[in-house]
């Protein structure tokens, strides 16, 4: 049985009767970048992540550029950032000139380490950023209260992450800003790249709406230095259509999980959801002695795998500057031996699932 991680095509034939038609009216248009489309996307992802405002942006690293921009954050600034976590959080810091700050991770939910964290602050440091990792969220009420105590902005990358919650709150509520992605592998994704900027706060969001069209303050009048962080209205439509299926979407991952949680034997380590937390499954990711051969043994398989992420940023070449040693991060470099994403897309069937199990079972047998 074959068994992909990802078949974007499967999951496009199931509403291209939707899309088709709204693709072909905006070609119509000719409204291809920003416009109404795009405003009313933004009003919607709003209103579905709770938060005030929203703010469409070309990709997800340009959320977190963007954000990083909009609240001042630049040379001799730190921001402390997890180690285990996709290049774009700690690119985006470096990217203004300011230095990330790597911490080690949670065993259990991948996410960052409180301890750590609070090890990492200095008299330098001028952010947070969190990562969602996985579906999750990081512990956002702890992280809060630190930034307060030492007045500290907190930008959520919560790029993995839309539609999840933590006691009520989703990602953007409860930081400065929150980052999501519409790359086409995550849960709400568009045909090429995409994201959003999420925040409660108005004038940070026009801020925002200004650093995306290159700091203009109208056309060709220009108050600050910004960047082409544009989000094209054809992505917007996909993404529109798309929203509507969402929540059925992220129920399916959540029964898959479930299913999983119910089959897999405990030779693995299954995914641990924190108290107050919902889990949205971006990634079913399992710990696995010997990951390495078992990756090997399911792709003999036809069972499609991923590793996220092989090697942490602190041991990165781009970050060698920033002086990283192995044993600095201990937790998350473990993880890196031994984390496997298995299939979790909503398209997957029961028997795939089973197959999936079966096949990671007998491997320990």
């Amino acid at each position: 049985m074959k068994v992909p991680l990802l078949d974007l095509k499967q999951q496009y034939q199931s509403i291209k009767a939707q899309i088709v038609p709204a693709v072909l009216e905006l070609m119509e248009s000719q409204q291809c970048v920003l416009g109404e489309t795009v405003e009313q996307l933004e009003r919607s992802l709003a209103d579905y992540s709770q938060c005030a405002h929203a703010v469409g942006v070309s990709s997800g690293t340009d959320a977190l550029l963007c954000s990083l921009m909009a609240l001042g954050i630049g040379p001799d600034d730190e921001v402390i950032v997890p180690t285990f976590t996709f290049y774009a959080s700690a690119g985006s810091i470096a990217r203004v000139g300011a230095k990330p700050v790597f911490v080690d991770i949670d065993r259990d939910t991948f996410n960052i380490d409180l301890n750590k964290l609070e090890e990492a602050i200095t008299d330098r440091t001028k952010a947070i950023m969190p990562v969602h990792l996985y579906g999750q969220m990081a512990p956002m009420a702890e992280i809060m209260a630190l930034a307060k105590k030492y007045e500290l902005k907190v930008i959520e990358d919560a790029c993995q992450a839309i539609g999840c919650d933590q006691n009520g709150h989703r990602p953007g509520q409860l930081g400065d800003c929150a980052s999501v992605s519409f790359y086409p592998t995550k849960n709400l994704s568009c045909f090429g790249d995409g994201g959003m900027i999420l925040c409660e706060d108005e004038k940070l969001a026009d801020l925002c709406r200004s650093l995306r069209v290159h700091g203009g303050a109208s056309q060709y009048h220009h108050s600050m230095i910004g960047g082409n962080f544009r989000l094209d209205a054809l992505q917007a439509v996909v993404v529109r259509v798309k929203l509507k299926y969402l929540d059925g979407w992220q129920r399916r991952r959540q029964s898959h999980a479930k299913r999983y949680d119910q089959l897999l034997g405990a030779e693995v380590g299954k995914p641990r959801v924190a108290e107050g937390n919902s889990h949205v499954y971006h990634q079913y990711v399992i710990r696995a002695p010997s990951r390495d051969q078992l990756r090997k043994f399911l792709a003999d398989k036809e069972i499609g795998t991923a590793i996220f992420y092989p090697s942490p940023l602190h041991l990165q070449e781009c970050f060698a500057y920033l002086g990283g040693k192995e044993g600095d991060c201990p937790v998350a470099e473990q993880a890196c031996k031994e984390v496997l994403a298995l299939p979790v897309v909503p398209e997957l069937t029961d028997e795939q699932i089973e197959y999936v199990s079966q096949c990671i079972n007998e491997f320990y047998g």
